[in-house]
């Protein structure tokens, strides 16, 4: 951190409008879990019989759009809602028409599994929202349902034609490979995304929670593995365009789908990370892989009505977000956390 702002950060002197770390990165990008219910039970997400959490200990829609516009005040540009399954929570549209109308904001985007696109698509255009990412982990319907616990590949796959239907920007397939489980499927995923003209990243498991269904060790595929069979099929060529996420980009020659590749183990990515997540409870999370957070839900409820509490709050938290995550797929994860809770 500059000398600089590490005296605005001490003293009361005016505080900059943008949100940097004391590793001198902007933090402009925030991802906003709605709730932490899902009408899936992915494996690799959460335990098949999860207990949910009370609705007196989660932020009210309200609070969530308090939050969502004050990081816009604080140079916040990209917003990403998440869950759990964001679309199951009872209002859940009105909240995006809200925050879709925050002046200052360059995006407003949405990861979903899918399940309600069908019927919500239209709606979700209207109220502002730029960019889907839809979980989809294999085209074999019985995987599907193996690996979701309780899904409908059909209901999901319909659900993407209706958000391509009702006209959005960009809409992308994220799949998270697990060797033995569906690692045979890449160069198919590909061919869907490329035959539908979307996007699609691939996502090495994060070690989040204990799960019992299978050994992350022994279900960890690399990235450069997922490249490795692509190349068997595809022309890759590296991309220099980002979203401002994780995923390093190539374009699939001859085509307009571009493939990303999202690798917490084998290509850490913290030297620019410019996020942080909001959990459903209210807590400030400052990294995916550490359990560094600010209670903000106290800060609201301790505080109503000041905004300048509130944005010191933030702003101080940036001086305990960590350099990186420590993730180590050999070992049960120091993270107890599952996925659900913590914002996909």
């Amino acid at each position: 951190m500059s000398d600089f702002l590490y005296y605005c950060f001490m003293t009361d002197l005016p505080k900059p409008a943008q949100l940097i770390d004391r590793f001198g990165r902007t933090v402009d990008y925030l991802r906003i879990s709605i709730t932490d219910r899902c009408d899936f039970r992915c494996v690799y997400c959460m335990a098949e019989d999860m207990v949910f959490l009370p609705r007196e200990q989660i932020l009210s829609l309200e609070e969530i759009y308090i939050l969502a516009k004050t990081f816009a005040e604080l140079g916040v540009k990209k917003i990403r809602i998440t869950g759990g399954e964001p679309l199951v929570r009872k209002g859940a549209l009105e909240l995006l028409q809200n925050i879709g109308r925050i002046e200052s904001l360059d995006e407003l985007v949405l990861t979903t599994n899918g399940s309600q696109l069908e019927t919500m698509a239209a709606a979700l255009k209207e109220a502002g929202v730029k960019r889907i990412n839809i979980s989809l982990d294999t085209l074999d319907a019985d995987k599907f349902k193996a690996i979701t616990r309780t899904g409908d590949l059909h209901q999901v796959i319909r659900g993407i034609q209706a958000a391509k239907s009702a006209g959005f920007k960009r809409l992308k397939i994220n799949a998270v490979i697990l060797k033995d489980r569906n690692h045979l499927e890449v160069a198919s995923l590909v061919r869907f995304a490329v035959a539908n003209g979307i996007d699609i990243s691939f996502i090495e498991e994060m070690p989040l929670g204990v799960v019992s269904r299978h050994n992350r060790s022994e279900a960890y595929y690399a990235s450069a593995s997922i490249k490795a069979d692509l190349a068997r099929h595809f022309t890759l060529l590296q991309s220099l365009e980002k979203t401002g996420g994780p995923s390093n980009y190539f374009n699939v020659a001859g085509a307009e789908t571009r493939v990303g590749f999202i690798s917490p183990h084998s290509e850490n990515f913290c030297s620019t990370c410019n996020r942080v997540r909001l959990t459903v409870e209210g807590r400030l999370l400052l990294c995916l892989g550490n359990e560094h957070s600010v209670d903000l839900k106290q800060v609201l409820r301790t505080h109503p009505g000041d905004s300048d509490a509130l944005k010191q709050a933030i702003i101080d938290a940036m001086l305990i977000k960590p350099e990186k995550h420590e993730f180590n797929i050999h070992e049960q994860p120091v993270i107890l956390r599952y996925m659900n809770m913590t914002g996909g």
